[in-house]
């Protein structure tokens, strides 16, 4: 629920006073700490709270990150963990969880509402780490996820199977390396946007990803946007952030 949402519903309700409601609104944007400026507003203006990149910060930032947004937030998405990371966060915050595939470290109290429809598909098993990033994602944010994996063009007929779903969603994330040929063959399938990630997955000319980029950004199929490489994280997101326009949130 939107914070700001929560609050005005509770001053409603009789269950938070004015004065308290008011002092929430007064205080400043960010919680200033000497490393990092926790951006403590991003839900109030964008729908989403801030997300915490693990990858590079030192342990004791990231426990203190972690644990004041937690107060904040109640619940906290990471992505790029390692699992060394995790061990360091779960000694200060006992129920966060880690999946070593996608490398999400999140804490998430609760149920979450699951909403409309996306469609997340990879070519291959190899691009599944990817997957599970944009997959994980848009679920943490509430967004219902269906996951189409290995339907790569090799073998087509995997994909054509599943035409009827992913004509069915309000979006779709196509996730590919080597060529990077599946978003453009889901994109001449489906009348819904399509979010193209490439990986980094293939051989020595695919340049890390590189050649897969360049023939997302080149498809002839309409309605296909792409993120950067590997970034399952932006595309679970953006795929949200539609998928919310669809249901009308």
């Amino acid at each position: 629920m939107d914070k700001t949402y929560e609050i005005l519903k509770s001053v409603k309700d009789g269950t938070v006073s004015i004065e308290e409601a008011e002092r929430y609104f007064k205080r400043a944007p960010f919680e200033e700490l000497e490393y990092a400026k926790l951006d403590t507003h991003r839900g109030i203006r964008s729908g989403f709270p801030e997300v915490v990149f693990c990858q590079g910060k030192e342990d004791g930032y990231l426990q203190t990150i972690y644990v004041k947004m937690a107060q904040q937030e109640g619940c906290v998405l990471g992505t790029r963990a390692s699992a060394h990371q995790y061990e360091c966060v779960r000694s200060v915050l006992e129920d966060v969880t880690y999946d070593p595939v996608s490398r999400i470290l999140k804490l998430q109290r609760g149920e979450t509402e699951l909403k409309g429809g996306i469609a997340v598909c990879c070519a291959g098993t190899a691009d599944v780490p990817v997957a599970e990033e944009a997959s994980q994602t848009a679920e943490y944010f509430g967004t219902k996820v269906t996951r189409v994996y290995d339907v790569g063009v090799s073998g087509i007929h995997r994909l054509l199977s599943k035409v009827e779903l992913l004509q069915s969603v309000n979006c779709v994330v196509a996730i590919a390396g080597m060529e990077g040929a599946l978003a453009s063959v889901i994109g001449g399938l489906v009348s819904v946007p399509v979010i193209a990630v490439p990986t980094s997955v293939g051989y020595g000319a695919s340049f890390g990803g590189l050649s897969a980029l360049l023939t997302m950004i080149n498809s002839c199929a309409n309605g296909i946007a792409v993120v950067n490489i590997d970034n399952g994280y932006g595309a679970g997101y953006m795929a949200t952030q539609i998928n919310r326009l669809a249901v009308g949130k």
